[in-house]
């Protein structure tokens, strides 16, 4: 009987662990992304993510992106959309312009929540490529170089992961170097 005991808490400290190892704490832009906050509430913290955050809030896509999910979101650092041609950023935020933001937006957003794991093993499953439906209806395309993961847009731009596994309690971001935009 002592043995059982033993050996159902064991299982029950092993599993515990695993759940809080995958559900860890990750710095992002010089801030903590706790688990336990929504997609909004991390991502607002995060340095290299203001433009995101005032996009986001221009788009009138907070509400959005607190709701329960989930979500898996690549999240273009400040420096992604830098890289865009000059004065893109600042005409894409005016109102007129929100729609085509919002199409931009949530082209980076896939219902559900695929970690990299997940995503690893669709590319795998695809010989080299997996298709991802965005919530603005567009396809994103996930392959890996070596270790690092990337994701290409209808166009052919590319972006790399460069902080995967973000979690959030209503999904996951994946940290990206680039911009990726719908076909036109």
């Amino acid at each position: 009987m002592k043995t059982r005991k033993f050996l159902s808490i064991a299982l029950f400290t092993v599993v515990l662990g695993a759940t809080s190892f995958a559900q860890k704490t990750v710095m992002v832009g010089g801030a903590a992304m706790y688990p336990s906050k929504n997609i909004v509430e991390n991502a607002v913290n995060s340095k290299d993510h203001t433009t995101l955050v005032a996009a986001v809030k221009a788009a009138g896509l907070v509400e959005t992106l607190q709701s329960k999910g989930p979500f898996t979101v690549f999240a273009p650092t400040n420096a992604a959309f830098d890289k865009l041609p000059k004065g893109t950023v600042e005409t894409l935020l005016m109102p007129e312009n929100m729609k085509m933001l919002q199409t931009i937006l949530t082209y980076h957003v896939v219902a559900g929540k695929m970690n990299a794991s997940d995503i690893a093993k669709a590319i795998k499953k695809g010989n080299g490529k997996a298709t991802m439906k965005t919530v603005s209806g567009g396809t994103l395309t996930a392959w890996m170089k070596g270790k690092d993961l990337y994701i290409t847009d209808e166009n052919g731009g590319k972006s790399k992961v460069t902080i995967a596994d973000v979690n959030q309690s209503n999904g996951v971001i994946h940290v990206v170097d680039a911009v990726v935009l719908p076909k036109k």
